[in-house]
């Protein structure tokens, strides 16, 4: 397994945190559930200091890699640039704890405001 993070710093970028929920809504969040290869997409925020981005558990680096070619950044290409950071990471292990909402789908700030 492979794990990639990246976020943007939004100082000077036209985009806000809550516009780029409009995007998670509107576009990212199915975009990006059709996407062979990723296990796992969550969505980063702090408002206070303005940055945004999100943590990615793939099955491979291969499929990250792919997943990099196939999809166009449409994030960087609303914030005005790539990244401020991209770290990718091998995976050492998983595991879930108990826990009382088995889906993760559907959960954030994006669907409790």
């Amino acid at each position: 397994m492979h794990a990639v993070i990246a976020w943007w710093d939004l100082a000077g970028s036209p985009q806000t945190v809550e516009s780029l929920r409009e995007f998670l809504r509107d576009e990212a969040v199915n975009r990006y559930a059709a996407v062979p290869g990723l296990r796992l997409k969550f969505w980063i925020s702090d408002r206070a200091a303005g940055r945004w981005g999100a943590v990615f558990l793939w099955e491979s680096a291969e499929s990250a890699e792919h997943a990099a070619v196939e999809l166009p950044p449409r994030a960087a290409e609303l914030i005005g640039g790539p990244p401020a950071v991209r770290l990718a990471f091998d995976v050492e292990a998983t595991v879930e704890g108990v826990f009382e909402a088995a889906a993760l789908g559907g959960r954030g700030l994006l669907w409790e405001g």
